[in-house]
């Protein structure tokens, strides 16, 4: 079985690479895109269509609820059952998304999180709402938390997440459960894509979300899971959800998400380029040659 990752920024056309290559290769397709795993974000997470959806198999797209709880341990453990389907069935993967961390957690290793379920996270997010929870928790295990800002929600809630599951603190934790790596070999094609052509690009799939039921899609989705989980603040439902409140113009919204894409996009071009080693980077229009010709 061979394997192989596509990873690129945002609006770089890496899901359309992905199937082409895919059909060549008789491959499955496996989605690294922090949104796309939520069902029922759809225009938001700019997922494919549903033509080729089922023109390919896919994996990692509307496998869990907008307000489920996610981590990349999670990611992980679908990886390990996606490959042994494609094992059982002969078929080669291609690992896709913009989300390369979750990538890099399974070349890398990562140290298991306890179960999680929904009282605890529930019960995290009631405690997440007390500004003195990081100075508790500073206070409970100094060491791990030195290195953590007051001002980084993401890694103070995985901390009294792996407290409040657990009952050990982060560094007890993740010295009884040391990271393995998932992956040892891999090829990654990255592709390279001059930034103006990249704005552009993310420019004309914004306006192609909003024509395409963007606004839509967000009330229904306040309207049935609040604004409470993680996903309701993802970049395309905050600046909706400033439009809906008055805070901004359509046209002024539409402005933000261009921008907060473009540099959402910035930063994922600079950690594929310092995250990742051995990574072969080429532009849209030349990689699929590359991949084939290393393949067929």
């Amino acid at each position: 079985m061979k394997q192989l990752a596509i990873i690129g920024p945002t609006a770089s056309g890496k899901s359309d690479l992905a199937i082409k290559v895919a059909k060549k290769l008789d491959a499955y397709i496996l989605s690294i895109d922090s949104l796309s795993i939520y069902k029922e974000i759809d225009v938001v997470s700019a997922k494919p269509s549903k033509e080729e959806l089922q023109s390919i198999r896919h994996f990692g797209i509307d496998v869990l609820n907008p307000d489920d709880y996610f981590s990349v341990d999670i990611f992980i453990r679908l990886y390990n059952e996606v490959i042994s389907t494609c094992q059982k069935e002969k078929k080669n993967l291609i690992i896709v998304g913009g989300t390369s961390f979750y990538l890099k957690s399974l070349l890398e290793g990562l140290s298991s999180l306890p179960e999680i379920t929904k009282e605890v996270s529930r019960h995290v997010e009631i405690k997440l709402k007390d500004k003195e929870t990081y100075n508790f928790l500073l206070r409970l295990d100094e060491e791990y938390m030195r290195n953590i800002s007051p001002n980084d929600s993401y890694r103070i809630e995985k901390a009294l997440l792996i407290y409040e599951a657990s009952g050990l603190t982060p560094s007890e934790w993740f010295k009884r459960n040391p990271p393995i790596p998932t992956i040892k070999n891999l090829d990654i094609f990255n592709i390279d894509v001059d930034r103006t052509l990249l704005r552009e690009r993310i420019a004309k799939r914004t306006a192609k979300m909003v024509d395409t039921g963007l606004l839509d899609e967000v009330c229904y989705l306040e309207q049935k899971y609040t604004r409470f989980p993680h996903a309701m603040n993802s970049i395309g439902i905050v600046e909706v959800l400033e439009y809906l409140d008055g805070k901004v113009t359509l046209e002024e919204m539409i402005n933000n998400l261009s921008i907060h894409t473009a540099q959402l996009a910035k930063r994922q071009q600079t950690f594929n380029r310092t995250q990742f080693e051995n990574v072969i980077n080429a532009p849209l229009e030349e990689l699929k040659a590359l991949i084939l010709a290393k393949y067929l």
